[in-house]
């Protein structure tokens, strides 16, 4: 099935021929009444030949009138004419088509779904809860009306099959090796995924993916808490390295301008336990105590 540009006329055309086939109506049934009552002649011979017409004629203008259509701004309008797919109203304004159609809108605008809070296992297995925004539109008003059965319900399963899928296809979060790609550090290229695969579910129903973006992604309540402390620890151990790196450096720098300045002479063992010092003030949590050192008795 695919969209093809239905014929139509103007409606005032339509209108016109309508309002031309109700007078000649009432004209023939004046006259046939009239010739049956013997005030004046038939127009057809005979009076009951002239009601006859003038109900054909009745008849005739309720027919064209049901040719009669609306096509509002981005909407469509499919012409059915007894089981046979005709074509598509796409232009607004009035048009009058084939008589004793049905004419079934589509909306042609842009619209979003909002799919609600979905469970489900990420790549390691791992609950999480994800949700998604779909912006999309009917392109082909002939394959949404007639290749799927209800085309907006048809899109709502498909998006939320599309996230499930998606979801299973990457780890929530990468704690090793971070290049691999995942649900929480490359939304873009999910993102991109997710549309990707929503397009190809949903052209068959004639729609176009205009654009899909995750609105909600987390760890499910079971879990939420243990991924939480694993964060946390990960953070803390990132911020010692961190802070290590930098000591050495300092300690470093200390050793050599003691060395430079010869303020003091450190043999290897004094040189050991001032870096120990060191690292252990500068590492520790808690500042450090200073003890001074007053001499010895020896």
């Amino acid at each position: 099935m695919k969209e093809v540009r239905a014929r139509a006329l103007p409606g005032i055309l339509g209108l016109l021929v309508v309002i031309v086939l109700e007078v000649a109506a009432v004209g023939f049934f004046v006259w046939g009444v009239t010739a049956l009552e013997g005030d004046g002649p038939p127009l057809l011979g005979h009076g009951g030949v002239d009601l006859g017409v003038s109900f054909l004629l009745l008849a005739g203008g309720w027919v064209a009138a049901s040719g009669l259509v609306i096509v509002q701004p981005n909407y469509s309008r499919s012409v059915v004419f007894l089981g046979r797919y005709l074509g598509t109203l796409r232009d607004a304004g009035w048009w009058w088509t084939l008589p004793l159609t049905s004419k079934p809108a589509v909306s042609l605008r842009v619209r979003n779904f909002d799919s609600e809070k979905l469970k489900v296992n990420d790549l390691r297995g791992n609950p999480i809860e994800i949700a998604a925004v779909v912006v999309w539109r009917v392109v082909d008003a002939a394959r949404a009306l007639f290749e799927v059965d209800q085309y907006e319900e048809f899109v709502k399963i498909q998006s939320e099959t599309a996230v499930r899928h998606i979801a299973s296809q990457y780890p929530y979060d990468t704690f090793e090796d971070h290049s691999s790609p995942s649900l929480r550090e490359n939304t873009d290229r999910v993102s991109q995924d997710l549309a990707r695969e929503l397009q190809e579910r949903l052209a068959v129903a004639g729609v176009e993916v205009l654009d899909a973006r995750l609105t909600h992604l987390a760890y499910a309540p079971e879990i939420a808490h243990a991924m939480l402390q694993r964060q946390q620890a990960e953070a803390v151990v990132a911020a010692r390295a961190k802070i290590v790196e930098g000591a050495v450096g300092m300690v470093e720098m200390a050793l050599q301008e003691l060395q430079r300045s010869g303020l003091v002479d450190l043999d290897a063992e004094r040189r050991a336990a001032m870096i120990n010092n060191l690292m252990v003030a500068i590492v520790g949590e808690r500042a450090a105590q200073p003890v001074i050192n007053a001499g010895t008795i020896y």
